[in-house]
């Protein structure tokens, strides 16, 4: 067999192995029904009786969330209601030199929580959003980042747990990939969320592109962007209300993502974002945007149109929900939910017990 016929076989079955064939299982993510206050347990039981395959265990109410037996009984329920189970912790990126060590311990607590509770995977968030990073130039926090991953390597791999960097609204995508190529593949990946790209003027699709043969676990969440006065601006919305291409989202996942399971993560209830793209002191802060991607979020933006159904908006973040709107908004979450569910499967063919 001539060498090139031979390379040529082993890219192939390399493309093969990463293709995802039959019913993709499909889970919710327990962040988007936040404000029902529910507890592990009352998630677990909502999931299985939605029918579904997986839950996503993301920032636990529950008051026994840190208390290690409680963990093993999380994993043992999964386990009896037939759910896969991930979850994992939250923002990890030290504000001062000081605290990088504090960091590693919350890394290394979150690791073992995770392999507690059976989950494959540890969730980290690096920033909640770019403007919240601590003082300094985006190259140093993808440096501070590798530095933190290397620091729990032979913890994360010893357990069997990959740590999942979320997509969010810090790291453009070339710049997550990175990060996890630097690290190392193998303990390092994405935790590849649909939403967020929006917010660092990104096409999702795009994203899932740069970013799918890295995903250990995949998050739908729809926006609207469309052109506005001041810029173009950007909102959340129900999975299949949107801009977003999901079905050819999910067409291209097959293709290049290993076998993961697919979380629904609708979160609405926020106003639209704008990016204030003809200010110039906007871009100080995005000044590492490459021009061929800014040019496919502009294309997404000339396609787009503000929502035009019925929402309320009181979810604003990092604040309470009045308490004269908390029944609304509990309701909302939830119907916005088993609505995105049920496009899930009907348009998108997800799930394997539906």
């Amino acid at each position: 067999m001539e060498r090139r016929t031979f390379l040529t076989g082993l890219i192939a079955a390399g493309v093969a192995q990463a293709k995802m064939t039959g019913p993709i299982p499909m889970g919710l993510n327990t962040y988007c029904l936040r404000s029902l206050r529910w507890n592990d347990a009352q998630h677990l039981d909502y999931c299985a009786s939605q029918k579904l395959d997986a839950i996503f265990l993301q920032d636990s109410l529950d008051p026994k969330k840190d208390v290690p037996t409680h963990w093993k009984w999380v994993r043992d329920r999964a386990k009896e209601l037939g759910l896969h189970l991930q979850t994992g912790g939250s923002g990890v990126m030290p504000r001062s030199p000081e605290e990088f060590e504090n960091s590693v311990r919350t890394m290394r607590r979150n690791i073992e929580r995770a392999a507690a509770m059976g989950s494959p995977l540890m969730r980290v968030v690096l920033a909640s959003e770019r403007a919240s990073f601590p003082p300094g130039p985006v190259e140093q926090h993808m440096e501070t980042a590798v530095k933190l991953f290397r620091a729990v390597r032979t913890q994360a791999m010893d357990a069997n747990v990959k740590i999942a960097v979320e997509v969010h609204k810090d790291l453009l995508a070339w710049q997550h990939k990175t990060v996890i190529e630097t690290a190392g593949k193998e303990f390092v990946g994405t935790y590849l969320d649909t939403g967020n790209p929006v917010f660092t003027m990104e096409d999702p699709y795009e994203v899932v592109e740069t970013l799918g043969p890295y995903a250990l676990t995949l998050h739908l969440r729809d926006s609207v962007v469309f052109n506005h006065p001041d810029g173009i601006a950007v909102q959340w919305v129900p999975l299949g209300e949107g801009t977003v291409d999901f079905p050819k989202i999910v067409a291209r996942a097959r293709e290049i993502c290993k076998p993961l399971h697919i979380f629904i993560k609708p979160i609405t209830g926020r106003p639209p974002h704008i990016h204030r793209i003809y200010d110039d002191a906007y871009w100080s802060t995005w000044r590492d945007v490459k021009a061929r991607d800014f040019s496919r979020f502009l294309a997404l933006a000339k396609k787009g149109r503000p929502y035009e159904g019925h929402v309320v908006i009181e979810d604003l973040y990092q604040r309470p929900i009045p308490p004269h709107f908390l029944a609304a908004v509990q309701y909302q979450q939830r119907e916005h939910m088993e609505r995105s569910i049920a496009y899930a499967r009907k348009t998108l063919g997800l799930g394997v017990r539906s």
